[in-house]
């Protein structure tokens, strides 16, 4: 488990945040999120609900502890 940089929260890319991710990189060196802070609260993972890719980017619909659901998006391009 490692962090994996910085990566952006939201639909819009105007709109977008930076947030914290902790990822797991499985044996494909394909990284799955775990964790993540919006400021300072701390969101678990529970469940990786969807995966997609773009040509540009890497998408996440998870569900976090707080009971709601998130679309994580990794920039492929920038890691960010």
């Amino acid at each position: 488990m490692r962090s994996c940089f910085e990566k952006r929260l939201g639909v819009d890319v105007r709109d977008a945040m930076k947030i914290r991710v902790d990822c797991y990189s499985g044996y494909r060196g394909e990284e799955t999120p775990l964790r993540f802070w919006l400021k300072e609260r701390l969101i678990e993972i529970n469940e990786v609900v969807d995966r997609w890719l773009d040509p540009e980017h890497r998408y996440f619909k998870v569900l976090g502890d707080d009971h709601s659901t998130y679309i994580l998006r990794h920039d492929s391009i920038t890691f960010e």
